[in-house]
């Protein structure tokens, strides 16, 4: 019976529910907020499909921060008797990955093909042919990760993969925001997975039924230029119930049997100019510490924070002069924020990277929306915080401020920030103790929900290393006493 399947790690019931309901289906949409599991469901259900014999491939869409995260995900949940094979596709390819997706095509082995690509890479021909080969290749199941990605109907990538859906046999959208700001950005998601499924095939009949129009004018270019522009939204209780035919719908709350605390990666890519000064930042390490009589864990540290600050996004200099680097890691801290609700907590090591951050929310989310709480911050500062964040004091006092941006040094002992439900570390601490108890300000006595802790990553550096040491609950100078120093200089 379908409900004796082999799992390789049993799922919650919540995810169980959902493989139950949307594992027969060509077209479906997980709506679940992030820390709910979905990327397990989706692999649950794609092996279902390939032991039926429906389906034998599956390509996967997602950010440049998150697509690589499902390699981890499916070496985690893939169930042990299917054999599969994954390449994955990215601007910058390498050869060796190359004659991993060239095996994909080739290949005589009985497997399950999966193929990895970042969504943004649609927009370029030469990745939308591939992915075109492939769904056409194979009997496949096409899935767009973080849908929100494909919400602008007129954008290539959203445009690409609606052509690309049409040839799979199987159809997968992921989001855990799908119109929570706007309700007309769900249209173009939906068609991905069939044309027409919520009623219309054209967007302007869809806003014309859901969105409330004003015809406005203005003057560009000497002309007058006439328009409509929304002004508000009718009819969304309908919209809903044609979401939800064809929908899993969860909101961690709702998940009664998730554990307390929820770990999620997410991978960020280095820039040309970060990689290039992380190669030359080790060469030069290297060559120091080779040729330092005594080499000490001191030394050793001294070396890794700079590496760790220019992962962050800034390259210091022999004089401690801090120079900003062009880098993704704040491109990944919005997309984060699109998948999550209600107030949020984000963590970062150095006072660079917190202006960054604070700058960022203030323009992505207005003035009033973040507040700063590190050493400079001011007392009233401190206060407000402390109020806006002590789940309990929601009602007595009302306030806009949705993110608080601190260190972990500051802010991470003694707070009750309790009315956050999700944390992001945009950069973690060298130090334990400082993520233990950073983590706590959010779950403790008074936290009613789950909470989802999310790490930002850049894959094959420094980061890794210090993730790796917060894991099995020891400092990097721990690591490091009890390690060969150049392991971490040698990836």
């Amino acid at each position: 019976m379908d409900e004796q399947y082999r799992f390789k790690i049993k799922p919650y019931k919540h995810q169980y529910d959902a493989w139950l309901r949307n594992r027969r289906n060509k077209y479906y949409a997980y709506l679940a907020e992030m820390g709910t599991g979905k990327s397990k469901i989706l692999i649950d259900t794609a092996a279902y499909m390939y032991d039926q014999g429906w389906i034998n491939a599956i390509i996967i869409f997602g950010l440049k921060g998150m697509y690589l995260n499902w390699l981890d995900e499916i070496k985690l949940n893939m169930p042990e008797h299917i054999n599969y094979k994954v390449g994955v596709w990215s601007a910058a390819i390498k050869v060796v990955e190359l004659r991993k997706i060239d095996e994909l095509f080739t290949t005589k082995e009985m497997s399950l093909k999966i193929l990895l690509m970042n969504i943004e890479s649609l927009a370029f021909d030469r990745s939308k042919n591939l992915a075109l080969k492939f769904t056409s290749f194979y009997d496949t199941m096409a899935v767009v990760d973080e849908s929100t990605t494909i919400k602008n109907q007129k954008a290539a990538r959203t445009r690409a993969a609606w052509k690309i859906g049409k040839l799979a046999k199987v159809r997968r959208i992921l989001t855990g925001s799908a119109m929570d700001n706007k309700p007309l950005d769900i249209w173009a998601q939906f068609q991905f997975l069939s044309n027409g499924l919520l009623g219309y095939t054209s967007f302007v009949a869809f806003r014309a039924q859901y969105a409330i129009l004003e015809d406005m004018t203005i003057r560009a270019k000497g002309a007058l230029r006439q328009f409509k522009t929304v002004v508000g939204y009718r009819n969304l209780e309908g919209l809903k119930k044609s979401i939800e035919k064809y929908s899993f719908i969860v909101k961690k709350d709702d998940c009664l049997d998730l554990p307390p605390k929820v770990y999620e990666k997410y991978f960020v890519e280095l820039s040309d100019e970060q990689k290039y000064h992380y190669e030359r930042l080790k060469k030069e390490s290297m060559t120091v510490l080779s040729e330092t009589a005594i080499v000490t864990t001191k030394i050793v540290l001294t070396k890794l924070l700079r590496l760790h600050q220019l992962v962050c996004g800034h390259l210091v200099d022999d004089d401690k002069n801090i120079h900003p680097i062009p880098h993704y890691r704040l491109t990944a801290l919005g997309s984060i924020l699109e998948e999550v609700r209600g107030r949020v907590i984000i963590w970062a090591n150095y006072r660079a990277c917190i202006s960054d951050i604070e700058a960022f929310l203030m323009k992505e989310y207005g003035e009033g929306s973040t507040i700063t709480y590190y050493g400079e911050t001011s007392s009233d500062d401190r206060d407000e915080a402390r109020r806006v964040f002590k789940r309990g004091s929601e009602k007595e006092y009302s306030s806009k401020v949705r993110f608080l941006v601190g260190n972990p040094q500051t802010a991470g002992y003694g707070l009750n920030l309790t009315a956050a439900n999700t944390v992001i570390y945009y950069s973690n601490s060298f130090d334990g103790e400082k993520r233990n108890q950073s983590e706590d300000r959010a779950h403790r006595i008074g936290q009613t929900e789950k909470v989802t802790y999310v790490d930002l990553i850049a894959k094959g550096t420094i980061d890794e290393k210090i993730l790796a040491a917060l894991r099995v609950k020891k400092s990097l100078a721990d690591l490091i006493v009890s390690s060969n120093w150049r392991s971490f200089f040698n990836e």
